[in-house]
């Protein structure tokens, strides 16, 4: 099979497309032929060593990301037959190595993708609609009656957010750039900010939830307007402990979450997919020898969506 093995951490000229066997899969696991992965933010810092690179570090061959969607091809867990189609979010925190031709995966960590989606949609919703889930279903028990605010709603996390938070029933708010203001709407906001040189020390502390994709001093924006009683979650750092206690002396509970590989929450997803009450957004698909672009598409920070690649 061919995969791409990031040679040592750096540019994108460092992911190689390289001749490996089928990696053997052990019980509880599923071999997928991959149809279509996709990339994400923490892939760029990973190829850039940061990231996740520290834990994946000793493995060789190195083969980066996480999101796969494709058919299991051979399985030794009950869960799966051999042509069911399946789709997920593998390994991550751990090494996925996702950009291959075959993949091995646990068949925890998987679910049928279902029919009404392609391979491509498929593998854009995987770790950003985890994400989001985690985040607002899982830690922050969004629910009907609340104000939520979602950072860089246009984003790969940020597009999933909007759609989770309205169907739990929230009041939604999301930021991006005035030209992707229509967009955002279209996802279900009931309001966009456009994040260029909004005053937010002019706006009361009116949200009851803020997912923060961004990081940096957009924590301390968030704290802003966040309500007593309220909490922030940060997805791309951890909040520091002047951050932390910045929230606290608020009256909010700030914290960082990392995503998990959950079958049962890829099964929750699959339904809401299957309902058409959650959509991917596709800004482009690039093949397999289209990695380096698709890479430097990720680093504009301007995609609006994701990208996926076919294999």
């Amino acid at each position: 099979m061919k995969a791409i093995v990031l040679q040592a951490p750096g540019g994108v000229n460092n992911l190689v497309i390289q001749d490996m066997d089928k990696p053997a899969i052990t019980t509880g696991e599923v071999l997928v032929r991959v149809k279509a992965i996709s990339i994400n933010p923490v892939d760029i810092k990973t190829r850039n060593g940061k990231g996740i690179y520290g834990r994946i570090k000793d493995e060789k061959p190195l083969v980066l990301g996480w999101d796969i969607s494709g058919t299991v091809v051979e399985s030794l867990d009950a869960k799966f037959q051999i042509g069911d189609e399946v789709f997920g979010m593998v390994n991550f925190p751990g090494h996925g190595k996702a950009y291959a031709e075959y993949v091995a995966a646990p068949a925890s960590q998987l679910a049928l993708k279902p029919q009404n989606i392609s391979h491509e949609e498929a593998a854009a919703t995987t770790l950003v609609a985890l994400t989001a889930w985690q985040a607002l279903v899982t830690n922050a028990n969004v629910r009907k009656g609340q104000k939520v605010l979602i950072h860089a709603a246009s984003g790969g996390v940020g597009h999933m957010a909007v759609q989770i938070a309205k169907y739990s029933g929230a009041t939604v708010v999301g930021t991006s750039s005035a030209k992707n203001r229509d967009f955002v709407l279209g996802l279900g906001a009931d309001a966009h900010i456009d994040y260029h040189d909004y005053d937010w020390t002019a706006h009361p502390r009116e949200f009851d939830f803020v997912l923060d994709t961004i990081g940096g001093d957009n924590i301390d924006h968030s704290l802003e307007v966040t309500r007593e009683g309220g909490s922030i979650i940060s997805i791309p750092t951890s909040l520091n402990e002047e951050v932390t206690s910045k929230a606290a002396s608020k009256g909010v509970k700030g914290y960082f979450i990392l995503v998990q590989s959950d079958g049962g929450d890829m099964e929750k997803i699959a339904a809401l997919l299957e309902k058409g009450i959650l959509k991917p957004h596709i800004y482009k698909i690039y093949g397999f020898d289209q990695i380096k672009e698709a890479y430097l598409q990720q680093e504009t920070g301007r995609t609006v969506g994701k990208l996926v690649i076919t294999t």
